[in-house]
């Protein structure tokens, strides 16, 4: 029997534009790698347009950019020098505005990322700031102080930055900026009016241009803690890697969220289409990032700690019993995501070093994760079954992370290789020069695994996500929920059922190393790996999950 028996229907405009956001697949696109509309090696906004129709035909409810603004790109645009401006690298405004039109054409919404933790050292303020020098009314919008020691030589306090050393960096007057990431990022002191009025108008700027929604970067960082007080140097380093130190995830964001929310609720009532904001909140426990998504603040947030989860059933479950319970407490939906931009892609995480497992195993972390209660989260190139990039040659990585000796470990490359559309050489068709260039090098085994190769073989993981997604959209009892209820399973196997409507689904994964003979709950209706139901018992392998109608 072949491993899925269910093909993707287009996905059409029809979506309710109400609570749209409760049950959707949200396709991230990360712009430098999608797709190069002009044959510079660099990808682009019309790159991402005209390959809107694969989101389209892949059967995702909304597109997530990662950041496109005006930036010196110290650190791939997360650092903002215009937020109302589009960098010449990926095009101008209009380009913006046409691909947001060509994906509402589709079906497809649009969410785009916001940086309010901090912006560029090239921002007009901050440049403005440093010109004028001490005594400039535009340094309190953001953290300078003066140092410590007889002659100010040191930084204001302990804090360290993600990317490593001091948060701190000293200007030639003598005085301190903070500085939570890159030195060229230098953050916004959110207790400032202009600083709030600023980000009011900036939303706006892009609602006006007809997007749907924003994703907030380090939302959990704008406010910082009262005094700037220290830390400690060993409580920062064990907390840095999962940036829940102690001057993140302070009360005083939730006001600036709640403000937010009155104007993205004003723009879905002149419509009815709702705009919604994502919050990237990495806060110390799932508990924590539920109070983003009280009633009156944002709509949903990232679920790190089910992303960092291992491949274990038991740890899974538990993960899942506790993200559901913390949504259901705020009325939010649960989100559920695999792999991102920052991180290694999940098939290579869950490999233990043999890529054909690494795979198998995210095909069925896959079934599992658009059979939970909620929203899903796909990263550009997943649906390919991309690896992580793990050989790429030092002389052409570009993460700044790389670049410094503590802080992130400066792998992120390897998962924003750019993707591999068709051909049997490098770019595969990532541009529309054959043999063209690409900003980061695709390893040539890629060849096999491009959209034009995987199209049409019912094996390909691509045919197999587009298979569950348009299960996922078709069957009642799947989409926006509030829980599962579980089902006995032997010791590492994970079995639950959902309802709606009369509609019965029951999701198995098996995550142990070996197959497993359980009882047929219903009629097979996808499975990451061959399966053939029997009348009383299934045989379902080692790492794959299987989805039924029972």
């Amino acid at each position: 029997m072949t491993q899925h028996v269910t093909t993707a229907t287009a996905h059409t405009d029809s979506v309710p534009s109400r609570e749209w956001w409760r049950d959707a697949v949200i396709y991230q696109v990360y712009p430098r790698s999608f797709a190069d509309g002009d044959g510079d090696g660099m990808g682009d906004l019309p790159g991402i347009r005209a390959r809107l129709p694969h989101l389209r035909d892949l059967g995702v409810d909304a597109v997530w950019l990662s950041p496109f603004y005006a930036s010196p790109q110290a650190d791939a645009g997360y650092d903002v020098a215009d937020y109302r401006a589009v960098d010449p690298m990926f095009g101008t405004l209009t380009d913006a505005d046409d691909l947001v039109r060509e994906a509402h054409s589709l079906g497809l919404r649009v969410i785009v990322d916001l940086v309010p933790n901090h912006c560029s050292d090239q921002h007009e303020w901050f440049k403005q700031a440093l010109r004028e020098g001490p005594g400039s009314p535009l340094r309190d919008r953001f953290h300078f102080r003066p140092g410590k020691g007889d002659d100010g030589e040191l930084p204001p306090n302990d804090w360290e930055s993600i990317f490593g050393g001091p948060a701190w960096t000293r200007v030639e007057d003598g005085s301190w900026y903070l500085h939570l990431f890159a030195p060229e990022q230098p953050d916004f002191n959110w207790d400032h009016p202009a600083v709030k009025d600023e980000f009011r108008s900036i939303l706006r700027f892009w609602l006006d241009l007809g997007i749907d929604g924003f994703r907030i970067d380090v939302a959990h960082g704008l406010v910082k803690a009262a005094g700037l007080p220290d830390i400690g140097h060993e409580e920062q380093v064990k907390l840095l890697g999962s940036q829940a130190v102690p001057y993140f995830d302070q009360d005083g964001v939730h006001e600036i969220y709640r403000d937010w929310r009155k104007i993205l609720d004003e723009y879905t009532r002149e419509d009815g289409t709702e705009r919604i904001a994502v919050a990237e909140a990495w806060t110390p426990t799932v508990e924590r990032s539920a109070l983003y998504l009280r009633p009156d603040e944002l709509h949903q947030a990232f679920n790190f700690e089910y992303l960092t989860t291992e491949w274990d059933a038991e740890a899974l479950r538990a993960v899942i019993d506790r993200s559901l319970a913390a949504m259901n407490s705020v009325d939010a939906p649960a989100t559920w995501v695999l792999s991102n931009h920052d991180v290694v892609r999940h098939s290579t995480r869950f490999a233990d070093g043999d890529e054909a497992r690494g795979l198998r195993r995210a095909r069925a972390a896959t079934l599992l994760m658009l059979a939970l209660p909620g929203s899903a989260y796909i990263y550009q190139g997943e649906e390919l079954g991309l690896p992580e990039v793990t050989d790429l040659p030092d002389e052409v990585r570009q993460d700044p992370a790389f670049f410094r000796s503590t802080g992130q470990d400066g792998t992120r490359d390897g998962c924003r290789v750019p993707l591999p559309w068709s051909g049997e050489r490098a770019p595969f068709g990532f541009g529309p020069v054959e043999g063209g260039p690409s900003w980061l090098p695709q390893p040539a085994s890629w060849r096999d695994l491009t959209v034009a190769a995987q199209t049409g073989d019912p094996t390909s993981t691509l045919e197999f996500y587009r298979s569950a997604l348009a299960v996922r959209r078709e069957h009642p009892a799947l989409g926006a929920g509030r829980g599962v209820e579980w089902l006995d399973a032997p010791e590492g196997v994970l079995s639950f059922r959902r309802t709606c409507a009369g509609s019965v689904f029951v999701c198995t994964v098996n995550l142990t190393g070996s197959p497993v003979t359980l009882p047929t709950p219903g009629t097979l209706l996808l499975a990451s790996a061959d399966v053939t139901p029997g009348a009383d018992e299934t045989v379902v392998p080692a790492d794959a999950t299987v989805w039924w109608a029972a």
